[in-house]
């Protein structure tokens, strides 16, 4: 699991002892936006960005929404840390404001596709985000093992004039789960829209 991959990169989840990836984490962080004023002095504007998970069946319908109005899944295996109204404040602390957990022993049998996504709720460019970024690794909110995919969102050209982008899908095949690093901007404006492009062009 020691790689960093690149946007469109497919790996499976089995480790270098042969053992298979069991849970997963995507952590994002980000900073309120700063901005200056007239006499010189900075105030700093609130962000909110909400990382969601959908989980689709075979039919490529979402059976499940995970998302700060739904913290977790109905049997438990998918869990939202919280709704991060702010983004942090002070500067970057190194912590993620959002962490989703993914537990695939015990996602439900008709799960075949788990999106994870990220939308601005109130509609800011990516681009004007400070550090905002976004890790996928082994572990817990707690203990992060390895990371395997990340994006640096604040420094990414193709980020800026987005509000919403797919970060990437977990996917089964042949009763394996295997990782998609999509990383793509959209166009959507709502978690909505985004849900339905996921449908539409990466499952």
């Amino acid at each position: 699991m020691a790689i960093n991959l690149q946007k469109g990169q497919r790996i499976n989840l089995t480790k270098e002892n042969g053992t298979t990836l069991s849970q997963a984490c995507v952590g994002i962080n980000w900073g309120a936006i700063e901005k200056k004023g007239f006499f010189g002095g900075v105030s700093r504007e609130a962000v909110d960005l909400d990382g969601s998970c959908i989980l689709y069946d075979a039919n490529k319908n979402a059976t499940e929404i995970i998302y700060f109005g739904n913290l977790k899944s109905k049997n438990g295996a998918v869990r939202h840390s919280g709704d991060d109204l702010t983004g942090d404040v002070n500067g970057n602390d190194g912590l993620d404001n959002e962490v989703i957990t993914v537990d695939f022993s015990n996602l439900d049998s008709n799960v075949e596709h788990v999106a994870l996504v990220l939308n601005s709720y109130k509609g800011q460019d990516f681009g004007t985000i400070p550090f905002a970024s976004i890790r996928i690794y082994e572990g817990t909110p707690t203990n992060v093992r390895e990371v395997f995919a990340k994006y640096d969102i604040a420094n990414d050209a193709s980020f800026k004039g987005h509000v919403a982008m797919v970060m990437g899908v977990f996917y089964k095949r042949n009763g394996e789960w295997k990782f998609n690093a999509i990383g793509d901007p959209t166009a959507d404006r709502k978690l909505q829209e985004t849900i339905e492009t996921v449908k539409q062009k990466y499952l």
